[in-house]
């Protein structure tokens, strides 16, 4: 190989013929376009075009000469080396261009055809959903979506379902379903839902959640995950029970895992109500009329009552997911993003 490109007299590899360069670069181009084929992504693929390009472009910088002249190269080094680098920057240019473009597309079909995180999130009174809620909404980047928000969202907009709200409060009567469904495909339609969303209190029934998933079908969507917090009622009670509240801030204590600095405790055990006070201003802390165990037995059958329907409809498409909310935070937490990502 090398005898065959050395001219006489000299000790340096020179190429003989100038076809080499051509050759090699047309070689170079056939190779990497090949390549291309074999690389993953848009962005790679704009690298195998700027060296296809690079390639192309040496080989068309490089003098041509007819067959009788081509005794020996005469084309320095510099001028090789000077194609060469014109050749990457015109094929670098051209590939990024086309990675570029194709990753545009990429990223429109990503935005057409790929689904949208549909979640809902249920859980008793005391399961947990307030403390894992906020953190499956950071971990996911979606919104967690409360009907209460939404309807009063609505109203305050005027927009078209809104009137029809405020409307029927006005009136004294209750919202329709169709109403809230309504509702709920307008605020679903907004930038921050793009990636999805996070119902929290709806469905309460199954006629519900059947109109919901009718109007998700219309755009060729479904819930993709149902996500259930199950708790002992022992547990529960326990949780409920020993909650006690500031009224101004909306700060939450609990006798047992997050008491406020004044509390002392009676002969029988339980907090001396005069010695419960904020930690921050001391006004007096009070318990929710309904945070009791007789309230809570009545809260927890009409849980049971509404959900376990609804986890039977969901049931069978595969996509409930139950949480043993009964522990502690951080272990619940670490079962939460398992069951997110499968």
């Amino acid at each position: 190989f090398g005898s065959r490109f050395r001219p006489s007299g000299s000790a340096n590899p020179v190429v003989h013929s100038a076809r080499f360069w051509p050759s090699l670069s047309a070689l170079a181009a056939a190779m990497f376009a090949a390549g291309r084929f074999t690389l993953r992504g848009a962005r790679r693929a704009g690298v195998a075009a700027a060296a296809a390009g690079a390639a192309g472009a040496t080989a068309w910088a490089v003098p041509r000469r007819k067959p009788e002249e081509l005794l020996q190269c005469e084309t320095s080094p510099a001028q090789l080396g000077a194609a060469l680098l014109g050749g990457v920057a015109l094929g670098g240019a051209a590939g990024m261009f086309l990675g570029k473009a194709q990753g545009q597309t990429v990223e429109e079909k990503y935005q057409t055809y790929w689904p949208r995180k549909i979640m809902m999130v249920f859980g008793a009174p005391g399961a947990g959903k307030g403390t894992q809620g906020p953190k499956i909404v950071d971990m996911l980047g979606i919104p967690q979506l409360s009907t209460g928000d939404m309807l009063r969202e609505a109203v305050a907009a005027g927009t078209e379902v809104g009137k029809r709200a405020k409307d029927v409060m006005a009136s004294g009567g209750l919202v329709s379903d169709d109403i809230v469904i309504g509702i709920i495909s307008d605020r679903i339609k907004q930038d921050d839902c793009k990636a999805g969303f996070i119902l929290d209190g709806f469905p309460r029934t199954l006629e519900q959640a059947k109109a919901l998933d009718t109007m998700l079908a219309k755009n060729g969507e479904a819930v993709s995950l149902v996500m259930a917090f199950d708790v002992n009622p022992a547990v529960l009670e326990e949780r409920i029970c020993g909650r006690w509240m500031d009224k101004a801030s909306g700060r939450s204590y609990h006798v047992k895992f997050c008491p406020p600095k004044s509390m002392k405790l009676g002969a029988d055990g339980k907090p001396i109500k005069e010695t419960m006070k904020d930690d921050q201003t001391s006004a007096l802390l009070y318990q929710r009329a309904d945070d009791t165990a007789e309230a809570l037995k009545k809260r927890l059958d009409g849980y049971k009552n509404q959900t376990v329907p609804l986890l039977d409809h969901y049931g069978p498409k595969g996509i409930v997911r139950t949480v043993d909310g009964g522990r502690g935070i951080t272990e619940v937490w670490t079962e939460v993003k398992t069951k997110l990502g499968n």
